[in-house]
């Protein structure tokens, strides 16, 4: 849309302090800032915003209204002009720089723990592609979210609005610590007070207390090898020294733990290893508990996944197993529900529920109330387990498909591990070696399927396998259809055929 940028209306320019407003609104919207056909605050507002009077903020739209910038309508408001393109910002970009000695000011520069999230490289968050058969992990599809029920139970917690809007609890909601108390009792076996459960924005906020309150710079923490990289990170973050444990058929391989004798806690995923799927088996839970108590080491139980069990029976948790309080549990809505809604808890032993409940105040004060008063009604009217119930039938007829499918057509080419819960698999494919495992991803991309490397999520000073095994892959199976999981798995197979 060609723009003038000569006119003036009746001989009137905005000066002053309304030159400054035109000035600042015009290049909004040349940058993009103000998108075409947004519309812009009344007259009256901004007058009343900015200090300045009425017929200055109306000299000023009708300024930029006659240079095309803005249309206007008597008795509407007045918006950004159709059409109008951004400009592209000029100038070229900064030079690269070590991301530890960044200067934000005179003077300025990052703190030690800012110089470590700095080192990790996170970045930002990449959004799925929405093209091709996407095996993503970890998102739930909208759809099998129960939104008949939330929207009724949130309807009711808004009638019942309290008097005073104010700071709450830092460990969460009553009503929704007492539902809650009640449903790990029935569900996971768990005994707990009241007092010990935590509500927290998702199992990521848990891992982050727990580093906070209980590792130093320097403290030695294991994980598991493979593993969750985003509780590694959270670790790194805070200095610690991580001590990766190799897992197997029967999870974390705890005769390696003899060897470690000054770690300040270890941080597993028990009821379904993240991310080849395995259950720790009672012998080794027993071990890893006797190494807590010898060592003073803690234990972060993460239950990951532990509502999606299909061909496996559950073991007791850690939790209710310790004798010694060195457990600390944390489970999550995340994988039932939704992680929009960033709900999780922990049960931590009393003699520390305290000193957690001070640091989660100073951390966000609190989670969300009106989402856990929406959550503890569904948990107490029972929705909760029905739906639960629901969405686990669901999960399982696209495990089957997809098991199905890896049947068909690459019965001969991989070998399916950690299958008999959750809500993901890992294919390892036997004529591809792990040195390969990036070409064989571009390869699948090509092919119009997206699937995600497991060798990432291995520690890289230690992954001493990764000349031996074969290429493994994550596949999620939570956001497919059963015919998008087989069209995905027959390009995935032209993709590791065409590698051969």
């Amino acid at each position: 849309m060609p723009v003038s940028t000569n006119a003036a209306v009746g001989g009137r320019r905005p000066i002053g302090r309304g030159r400054a407003l035109y000035e600042e609104i015009k290049a909004r919207i040349l940058d993009g800032t103000y998108a075409g056909g947004a519309s812009l605050a009344s007259t009256r507002a901004v007058a009343t915003e900015r200090g300045l009077s009425r017929t200055t903020v109306s000299t000023v739209y009708d300024q930029l209204a006659a240079e095309g910038f803005l249309e206007s309508r008597r008795g509407a408001a007045s918006r950004v002009a159709a059409g109008i393109r951004p400009s592209r910002r000029t100038g070229k970009p900064p030079p690269a720089q070590d991301a530890s000695a960044v200067r934000f000011g005179a003077g300025s520069r990052l703190s030690a723990y800012g110089k470590r999230i700095a080192d990790l490289g996170l970045g930002q968050a990449q959004p799925a592609s929405g093209e091709g058969v996407d095996f993503m992990y970890g998102p739930l599809a909208g759809a099998d979210f129960p939104t008949l029920a939330w929207m009724r139970a949130s309807r009711k917690v808004e009638r019942e609005r309290p008097p005073r809007l104010e700071y709450a609890d830092p460990r969460g909601d009553l009503a929704l610590r007492r539902a809650l108390q009640s449903y790990l009792a029935r569900a996971r076996g768990i005994s707990c007070d009241l007092d010990q459960l935590l509500i927290v924005s998702g199992s990521q906020q848990a891992l982050d207390l727990c580093a906070r309150v209980l590792v130093d710079p320097g403290d030695r923490v294991v994980v598991e090898d493979p593993g969750y990289r985003m509780a590694h990170h959270v670790f790194r973050a805070y200095g610690a020294r991580l001590h990766g444990i190799a897992v197997d058929s029967q999870g974390l391989r705890t005769d390696d733990l003899a060897r470690v004798r000054t770690a300040v806690m270890a941080c597993v995923t028990p009821t379904h290893q993240f991310p080849l799927g395995a259950f720790l088996s009672m012998p080794r839970r027993r071990s890893l508990l006797q190494w807590a108590a010898q060592t003073g080491a803690w234990i972060l139980e993460d239950d990951y996944d532990s509502e999606y069990r299909y061909a496996v029976q559950p073991e007791a948790t850690l939790q209710s197993m310790d004798e010694t309080g060195c457990v600390i549990y944390i489970g999550t809505f995340s994988k039932t529900l939704s992680p929009e809604l960033r709900l999780g808890y922990m049960v931590i032993p009393s003699p520390a529920i305290e000193l957690f409940t001070a640091t989660k105040r100073l951390t966000d004060r609190h989670s969300s109330t009106h989402a856990q008063r929406t959550l503890a009604l569904l948990l107490h009217e029972g929705t909760y387990d029905w739906h639960v119930r629901r969405i686990r039938r669901l999960q399982d007829a696209r495990r089957t498909a997809l098991l199905r499918a890896l049947h068909l057509h690459l019965s001969d080419q991989v070998t399916v591990v950690g299958a008999s819960s959750g809500l993901h698999l890992v294919a390892w494919a036997k004529t591809v070696p792990a040195s390969r495992e990036e070409e064989l991803v571009a390869a699948a991309w090509r092919e119009g399927v997206h699937v995600y490397p497991v060798s990432p999520l291995y520690l890289p000073q230690r992954d001493g396998t990764a000349a031996s095994r074969p290429a493994g892959l994550i596949l999620g199976y939570a956001l497919l259809s059963p015919e998008q999981i087989d069209r995905g798995v027959k390009r995935l197979a032209a993709a590791i055929l065409g590698l051969r």
